[in-house]
């Protein structure tokens, strides 16, 4: 009976571990299944554009993974049971319960409410695909005549209002965040950003925390009311409950909490990676949801799954964090970069370069995944008959 491994969630940590673990290991004895919500791979570091009105190109998951022996479901996770090795699913036919040796868990993260009433019912938000079509049918509504009020003030919250401003200049966007709109940047790229801000016409609020949200206004805690016919929600993340509801052990925020090559303290058969996972960086403090963190923690859960389960020694991944990649539409940008210790130094890549950059990384990162196998060695790894987790990762 061959070694059944389940991939929870096609995102770029999902997607990139599935390919390379098809191209690592023999199909003689490895099983490998996929399960994400969408039969379609989705650039998420690209949905405030899709909000905005671009179209993003389609990136079917089963061309994806033609010819990888990869088997994909199109299915929604409701709940996993680590302890019989169990995943429930639900799709068009009904409910359903896949069975697995090995566990990888990508299921990422979604915006978080923060418990503030009436965001679930009126806000709309940019950290999925159907959500960020729903804010897009919305701004088509308004067409040139309305107010738009993103709440939140760091990554996604910039990208959002930045790209509606410059994509639907007709629209008066505003922001409103608790503390300073992109506050951990370096002087000069601060100054760079509130710039844009100017040029772009959007009113900025900050020390002004948003504790209600109606159908046509939000309500901050000093009881001002800021109309808007849309209220972007983007004021931070937050992972799917299903990780703590399984009982795999999680920290406060509900991240699954992991050793150093990824595997669940709780239950060393899971491995996670991308935005669920809690784990230390290299510089001491926790790694970050975002992007940037899905290579990373996909290549080291991998490296983890592949010499556990073949006898092989665990290569280390670097878990180093460089920076901040902004885009301020489709022209401009900010790459800020930080030390060891996370915080942003003087400097930063500013203007046309930086948004040609990071559009530049983002196509490499898109093509990555739409290529899972191509130009990586195949090794074609045989199942070791006993099986022992490495308590340190070494050097392979």
């Amino acid at each position: 009976m061959k070694h059944r491994i389940v991939v929870l969630g096609a995102g770029y940590a999902g997607a990139f571990s599935a390919g390379y673990l098809a191209r690592q290991l023999h199909s003689d004895d490895f099983e490998i299944t996929v399960v994400n919500a969408e039969p379609d791979f989705v650039e998420r570091v690209r949905l405030h554009q899709l909000a905005a009105g671009q179209d993003l190109r389609s990136r079917p998951l089963a061309k994806v993974f033609a010819g990888t022996g990869i088997r994909l479901r199109v299915a929604r996770v409701t709940s996993v049971d680590p302890e019989h090795r169990t995943v429930t699913v639900v799709d068009g036919e009904g409910i359903d319960r896949l069975e697995y040796d090995t566990l990888l868990y990508a299921l990422g993260s979604t915006a978080a409410d923060h418990g503030v009433p009436g965001v679930d019912e009126h806000a709309f938000h940019v950290a999925t695909r159907p959500n960020a079509l729903r804010l897009r049918a919305r701004l088509d509504e308004l067409g040139e005549d309305g107010k738009v009020l993103v709440v939140g003030g760091n990554l996604t919250a910039i990208e959002a209002a930045t790209e509606i401003a410059e994509s639907r200049p007709g629209l008066r966007v505003s922001l409103a965040t608790s503390g300073n709109v992109g506050g951990w940047l370096g002087t000069k790229a601060r100054r760079h950003l509130l710039r844009a801000f100017d040029r772009f016409g959007i009113t900025v609020h900050e020390h002004t925390t948003i504790e209600r949200v109606e159908e046509a206004a939000a309500f901050a805690a000093d009881g001002t009311a800021f109309a808007s016919d849309a209220t972007v929600w983007a004021a931070g993340f937050v992972v799917h409950p299903i990780a703590a509801a399984s009982g795999l052990e999680v920290v406060p925020n509900g991240q699954i909490a992991v050793d150093r090559q990824m595997r669940s303290v709780s239950h060393p058969d899971v491995y996670v990676a991308g935005d669920s996972v809690f784990v230390i960086g290299d510089n001491g403090f926790p790694y970050p949801m975002s992007c940037a963190s899905a290579g990373p923690t996909s290549k080291q859960a991998i490296a983890s799954i592949v010499g556990d389960r073949t006898g092989r020694k665990i290569a280390p991944t670097s878990l180093t964090y460089f920076g901040n990649h902004i885009s301020l539409g489709r022209k401009d940008g900010i790459f800020q970069l930080v030390d060891g210790d996370a915080r942003s130094k003087p400097g930063a890549l500013r203007g046309r370069t930086a948004a040609r950059v990071k559009s530049a990384i983002l196509d490499i990162a898109a093509w990555s995944v739409s290529h899972p196998t191509l130009g990586k060695a195949s090794h074609k790894y045989r199942l070791a008959t006993t099986r022992e987790h490495s308590p340190h990762v070494v050097a392979g």
